[in-house]
């Protein structure tokens, strides 16, 4: 009988022993350290900080987990916590109270996760934070005030993140240094602060000029754990250490041209140049009225340290380049303009009286375009700008290989857009804009051809939506050469069928091919691209469709 109550004893015990013991996640080790009980999740398959974890924790360590957040509200239960360790997981986000009810911690790591910044003003709730490791991270923005409620801090890594330019006052603001900075307050009692704020991608240009000076003058009772720091860009100064380096101040664009005011003839090629001094080295951005209608080539050079100089070239000049060319310089301090006047006068009137002019019907602009694609058909669009200050209209011309399908539209001059709809399947169409007093075939043309209907209505949808845009050319032919690009051996109707064959099956172009792609081609490329619902047999009857009604 002894014996039973004495084992009951010991079963009571037993109970009593494993009552007391808190709860420990599955797969994670529960132990008590010198500082009280710690839990540790190691590689522990956590999509989330879990919400029911004891109050008792001191210590706290999730490591190699999937944890993408933490959220607001995480440790609501651990108001005794001091050490939180979240190191190698994959937190991208800090939620602005995610560190609430964490008025004891002292130790937050959060190394090798995919943070891209931080909200600094979250530690307001820490006021006992000593350590914080931010290393590892994606961190490419240190704002003025990010310390200003780190007020116990004494170690901060930011090392291995993407910082490029930080100001000072980051650290001159800082409440712990500037208390070890006070005569009065007993600095030799107060511990060091260590910093780390090597391998990161640092720009030393003027906006640095403020750290590499305060890294350059730190002395206790501040330590960099690595002195050595590095700049990366710009290509001038890569390579550099902080202590060799001297930045200028920075200054906003300064900007000169050789000339700001152009005369040319037309047909002329003219470069219109931009030089800009400042400190960081601006971007540089023309704008001018037709620069939706009229895309120039820009070649932007660095012709030194802190200059830059941006040439806008116009080739073949047109009476529709005349205007105002208005060159814009910028950095992170502030912007300039400078405005370059271009004429271009009609080529009569800079030649001599024996030599030859150009009709003034031949100075004419028009620019045809293809700009959007509808269920039924096409949209489109053009620039015509006539060579005198008169009134002049212009006819658009689209036609068909089906004699019914004729249409003429009378249109004043400037942008315009018109609706080709109800196109027919297996059918090539042409659309040319030109003076009211001239034919056809004198403007520029736009030429694109339809595949085979599907039977249905809803096959014959899917086929004007694909194949139409497989196959528009835009042939920006200047006024009077269309007729000579049709004389050529390979003609610009056959090259339109030929480079659309080429887009499905690569076929080889006649040689004579390049005369229909001359210059002026280049701001008018074809569209041929694959679209969807093609298939190699669907490419198949396709060109069968094509070369029946080419």
């Amino acid at each position: 009988m002894a014996s039973v109550f004495h084992h009951f004893l010991l079963v009571l015990v037993f109970l009593d022993t494993h009552a007391a013991q808190p709860f420990c996640l599955p797969g994670c080790t529960c132990s008590e350290e010198s500082f009280g009980r710690t839990l540790q999740c190691i590689s522990v398959s956590l999509g989330k900080i879990p919400g029911n974890l004891s109050e008792e924790f001191k210590q706290v360590r999730i490591e190699n987990s999937p944890l993408f957040e933490m959220p607001q509200g995480s440790f609501i239960n651990m108001s005794t916590l001091e050490y939180l360790w979240l190191n190698f997981n994959n937190i991208s986000v800090i939620h602005l109270g995610a560190l609430e009810h964490l008025p004891e911690l002292r130790e937050l790591r959060l190394e090798g996760n995919r943070l891209r910044s931080v909200p600094w003003t979250a530690f307001r709730a820490t006021p006992l934070l000593r350590v914080l490791d931010l290393k590892r991270n994606k961190i490419d923005a240190l704002p003025e005030l990010a310390l200003q409620f780190l007020v116990s801090l004494t170690y901060l890594d930011l090392s291995s993140n993407r910082l490029t330019v930080v100001s000072r006052s980051v650290f001159l603001n800082w409440p712990a240094y500037l208390k070890r900075r006070q005569p009065d307050c007993g600095a030799g009692i107060l511990s060091s602060l260590v910093v780390a704020l090597h391998d990161n991608p640092w720009v030393c240009d003027c906006r640095l000029r403020g750290l590499v000076q305060f890294v350059k003058s730190i002395t206790l009772p501040v330590i960099l754990v690595n002195s050595y720091l590095i700049c990366r860009g710009p290509l001038s100064k890569a390579g550099q250490l902080f202590h060799e380096t001297e930045l200028s101040t920075c200054m906003k664009p300064q900007i000169s041209t050789p000339s700001a005011n152009v005369t040319i003839r037309v047909g002329q090629n003219v470069t219109l140049r931009c030089l800009a001094q400042a400190s960081p080295s601006p971007s540089i951005a023309w704008t001018y009225p037709l620069s939706m209608w009229r895309e120039f080539d820009v070649l932007t050079s660095s012709t030194g340290e802190d200059t830059a100089l941006s040439e806008l070239a116009i080739p073949a000049a047109h009476l529709v380049d005349s205007g105002n060319y208005t060159c814009m310089a910028s950095n992170s301090i502030g912007k300039s303009t400078l405005v370059i006047s271009l004429h271009v006068q009609p080529a009569q009137a800079l030649h001599a009286p024996d030599s030859l002019s150009i009709p003034s019907e031949g100075n004419a602009y028009i620019d045809l375009r293809v700009v959007k694609q509808t269920v039924h058909g096409i949209l489109l669009e053009w620039l015509a700008v006539a060579d005198t200050s008169e009134e002049e209209w212009f006819t658009l011309h689209i036609a068909s290989d089906e004699a019914f399908r004729k249409e003429v539209v009378h249109i004043g001059p400037g942008i315009n857009t018109y609706a080709v709809d109800n196109l027919l399947p297996g059918t090539k169409y042409k659309a040319c804009l030109s003076r009211e007093d001239q034919p056809p075939h004198q403007g520029q043309c736009v030429v694109f051809v339809t595949g085979r209907d599907g039977g249905g209505l809803e096959a014959r949808e899917r086929l004007l939506h694909v194949t139409v845009v497989l196959c528009v050319v835009l042939l920006a032919v200047p006024v009077g050469a269309y007729a000579w690009a049709a004389r050529g051996p390979c003609s610009c109707s056959k090259w339109v069928l030929c480079y659309c064959l080429h887009c499905r099956k690569a076929p080889s172009c006649p040689p004579a091919a390049p005369q229909c792609r001359d210059g002026s081609f280049r701001e008018h490329p074809a569209v041929c691209d694959d679209g969807e619902g093609h298939i190699d047999t669907e490419g198949d009857k396709e060109k069968e469709g094509i070369e029946e009604n080419s």
